[in-house]
C-alpha cells in the first residue's frame, strides 16, 4: 500500500492537535495515498536540544520514515513571514539530516488554540455536555487572528460548556477536552478565511504536487 509519512515538529506536547487540519489539508490537496501522521516525542531525546535546529534534528531521528516534515511556530505577535525565515534557516542547518524531504511550515497567528475555536457544537460534544444551553459566544473567525490569548480563551469556554461549578472541575482534564475537540473536527474549510490558514494549504497543495502524491 502506498503511504505518505509525515512528521510534526511543534512547540509543545498540546500542539499535537495540528495533525488534525494538516491530514484534512492533505486529503483536500488530493493525496492519493493513505497518510500517516508521527508526533515524535522529543522527551525522549537523551540530550538536551537547543533550539529549532536541534529539534528538528531529533525528531527526524525519531520517526524515520518520513517523507514530509511540518515545522510548527506560533507566530505570538511576529508577521508570519518573520516566523518561516527562523524555520528556514533552522533548515538550512539541518539540510544534511533532511535529505531533501520537502518541509512545510505551519504558523498559526498567535497560537495554535486559535484554529479550534470555530465550532461550538462540537466543542459541547467534545465536553461531553452536547445539549448544552450556557452561550458559549465563540469569537468569529474574523477576530480569532487578533485575541491575545486564543489559549486562555478556548480553556475557559470548555470549562463554561461543561456547566459544572468549580468544584466538579476539579477532576476535568481540559487539554484532554481539547484534543477531543480537535479529532471530532472533520471540515476545516472555515479556516480558509484566515490569511495564516489560506498560506498554509497553498503550501501543502504546492508540495503535494511537486512531489506527484496526487497521481
Amino acid at each position: 500500500m502506498n503511504l505518505l509519512r509525515y512528521t510534526l515538529v511543534a512547540e509543545g506536547p498540546s500542539d499535537e492537535v495540528l495533525k488534525y487540519p494538516l491530514h484534512w489539508l492533505l486529503a483536500q490537496g488530493g493525496v492519493m495515498r493513505a497518510i500517516e501522521a508521527t508526533f515524535p516525542d522529543l522527551r525522549q531525546w537523551p540530550q538536551p536540544l537547543r533550539g529549532l535546529p536541534d529539534r528538528i534534528r531529533a525528531a527526524l531521528v525519531l520517526s524515520d520514515p518520513c517523507d514530509l516534515l511540518f515545522v510548527h511556530r506560533d507566530s505570538d505577535g511576529e508577521p508570519r513571514e518573520n516566523r518561516c525565515a527562523e524555520i528556514q534557516r533552522a533548515i538550512e542547518e539541518v539540510a544534511a539530516d533532511l535529505r531533501q524531504r520537502p518541509y512545510v511550515c505551519v504558523v498559526p497567528v498567535r497560537m495554535t488554540e486559535a484554529w479550534f475555536l470555530f465550532d461550538e457544537a462540537l466543542l459541547r460534544k467534545a465536553v461531553d455536555n452536547p445539549h448544552g444551553r450556557v452561550p458559549l459566544d465563540l469569537p468569529s473567525l474574523s477576530r480569532v487572528e487578533s485575541l491575545p490569548d486564543p489559549k486562555e480563551l478556548l480553556q475557559q469556554l470548555i470549562s463554561t460548556a461543561t456547566e459544572k461549578p468549580p468544584r466538579r472541575l476539579k477532576g476535568f482534564s481540559s487539554t484532554a477536552a481539547f484534543h477531543r475537540l480537535a479529532s471530532l473536527i472533520t471540515d476545516f474549510s472555515p479556516l480558509r478565511r484566515l490569511q495564516a490558514f489560506q498560506a498554509l494549504e497553498a503550501d501543502v497543495r504546492h508540495i503535494i504536487q511537486a512531489a506527484g502524491w496526487n497521481r
